[in-house]
């Protein structure tokens, strides 16, 4: 062979040497578990494969490969095969993402199988380090877990509790009752006619000692160990730089949507088969008060979703919502009303104005978890909105009722808040709560979304930060 055809046929040796370095690279044996980015690199590779197939054959067939007559319907096959394997796998990790967050986004336990032993980077506390700081933030109380670590917290009163039962405002209810859209009494404790009276201030955040990361989760957030925030969604001007106030409606079109993704959690003593005494039956006493006190059009929406298991009850609940929105447009805010679960011993109560009554939590979720990143097949363009609406709402609860509120609770799935950007999915109290406990709570809660939607607020940023 002479020199001049050397350089060709190595080109050509080099062309199969990277084909079949491909093909074994593409075949080799892979981890059953795949992250979406591992999938996705897969999908790189397999466009790759299929823009450098028909080129390689076609030189083949060309007489230029002598190879092709083997090769190249092998190449094509496994492309094919590749595909459809990947797709599968997408559709099984997306299943897998749809069942974890339907079963339960409870802070006690997880319930994901497909997020164990995810790994943290140092910015979550530990559960003791946690219990420790919410004692603190709720005046001292003697507990030893907090909720979120599944320990005991008291039932009786503490240092902040009665500080605000001897503040000048407080709460005061008057006996009454409160109809629901079927007619039905909605409770049982007349806390439907009442009159609410905003109490002054406990404490005033000095947001200059807040300007951090750390500082602002140390203060305000539980980070579930399986998904991850950074600083670009907790800071100081995205959090409180955003206007969320709404202009009250003057006509009868809803502007509050209040529903409940798992209809069927109850408290204590919840009476079996009367939903009045379970979550929906504090909804409908939120909507009432929202309604009667501030003049609110609220919509309370008794779908249920999980009547027979809790599997899929985002997913489930999803078209429903959609419509709902659809044919309201002028809803504005969406609640979903949730009790947390913890251990039974814990006790999620303390006292305001002489009355009992069950701390809640605002709940996030992020869309993305440590282990596979973002989370593509469940998109939230309000993530940052969203993420406001509590924040803002817990400074209120923190300023005006310390100890009522437990931290915010970050989790890694949407829980379709991608909704709307006004969007608060809340934990009020737990199974081992009372319904009057829960109750009692909606009278400071729908205070402070009052405070909230109608612009009443005065957060002051640190001026180098805002």
């Amino acid at each position: 062979m002479g020199k001049k055809d050397r350089p060709k046929k190595n080109r050509y040796r080099a062309v199969i040497a990277i084909v079949i370095a491909g093909i074994v690279f593409l075949t080799f044996p892979r981890a059953e578990e795949r992250n979406f980015r591992e999938l996705l690199t897969e999908n790189a590779e397999l466009e790759l494969l299929n823009a450098l197939c028909p080129v390689i054959a076609a030189a083949g067939d060309n007489g230029r490969l002598s190879v092709s007559g083997w090769i190249f319907p092998f190449l094509g096959y496994q492309s094919k095969t590749k595909t459809a394997q990947l797709a599968q796998e997408n559709s099984d990790m997306v299943e897998k993402i749809l069942l974890a967050e339907g079963r339960d986004e409870y802070t006690g336990m997880s319930g994901d199988d497909t997020e164990k032993n995810a790994p943290t980077d140092g910015r979550n506390l530990s559960l003791e380090e946690l219990a420790r700081l919410e004692n603190e933030q709720a005046g001292g109380q003697k507990s030893g877990q907090n909720g979120v670590a599944g320990g005991s917290e008291t039932d009786g009163s503490s240092a902040a509790s009665d500080r605000e039962g001897q503040s000048s405002g407080g709460i005061e209810t008057r006996p009454g009752d409160s109809q629901n859209e079927t007619g039905d009494t909605a409770n049982s404790s007349g806390i439907g006619d009442f009159t609410a009276f905003l109490p002054e201030k406990q404490r005033t955040y000095n947001w200059s000692e807040l300007t951090s990361y750390d500082a602002l989760v140390r203060e305000f957030y539980a980070i579930d160990p399986a998904t991850a925030a950074d600083e670009t969604q907790l800071n100081q001007k995205a959090l409180l730089g955003r206007v969320l106030s709404v202009q009250k409606r003057t006509d009868d079109q809803p502007q509050i949507l209040i529903y409940h993704t798992h209809s069927q959690e109850t408290f204590a003593d919840s009476i079996p088969g009367n939903a009045q005494t379970g979550i929906m039956g504090v909804g409908e006493v939120l909507a009432e008060i929202l309604r009667k006190q501030y003049g609110y059009n609220v919509m309370h929406h008794m779908g249920q979703y999980d009547v027979e298991k809790r599997d899929y009850a985002y997913s489930n609940s999803l078209p429903a919502l959609e419509a709902i929105l659809k044919e309201n447009p002028s809803i504005e805010v969406v609640i979903d009303l949730h009790r947390d679960e913890v251990a039974e011993g814990t006790r999620l109560v303390t006292e305001i104005g002489g009355k009992k009554m069950a701390r809640f939590m605002f709940f996030n979720g992020l869309s993305r978890t440590r282990r596979l990143g973002d989370i593509d097949s469940l998109p939230n363009k309000n993530i940052a909105d969203n993420l406001a609406f509590s924040f803002q709402m817990q400074v209120l609860c923190n300023e005006y009722y310390p100890g009522l509120t437990r931290r915010i609770y970050l989790k890694g799935y949407r829980y379709n808040m991608h909704l709307k950007q006004r969007y608060l999915l809340i934990e009020m109290g737990a199974q081992t709560n009372t319904y009057e406990e829960c109750m009692n709570s909606c009278v400071p809660l729908a205070q402070m979304l009052d405070l909230e939607l109608s612009g009443k607020t005065d957060f002051t940023l640190d001026p180098e930060k805002g």
